[in-house]
């Protein structure tokens, strides 16, 4: 069995990836937008094929964020999601009178 500080690597690796993923999509997005105006405004210019290359460059790092996500849901089919410990509030004792 793993120690407990592989596991909570892991699940803070797993949350990173998320994070990143989701900027990476943001990313895609901006550049599509940006290559599609630039692309309307003038074709062929530098500008659109400098977003055209940012928006591969992001495409691709998302597909790899989401493909790393994937295999590790693939490789730990059953496990229940782990989330921070619940907080139990401190009781106040009082002496009897």
């Amino acid at each position: 069995m793993a120690p407990e500080t592989d596991h909570a690597e892991s699940v803070r690796a797993l949350r990173q990836l998320r994070r990143m993923r989701t900027f990476y999509a943001g990313g895609v997005a901006l550049w599509a937008a940006s290559a599609a105006s630039a692309g309307w405004a003038a074709p062929g210019s530098r500008q659109m094929w400098v977003s055209l290359v940012f928006l591969g460059v992001f495409t691709a790092l998302l597909s790899m964020t989401s493909l790393w996500l994937w295999r590790q849901h693939a490789a730990h089919p059953g496990e229940p999601v782990h989330h921070a410990a619940p907080r139990k509030t401190a009781r106040r004792r009082h002496a009897n009178a």
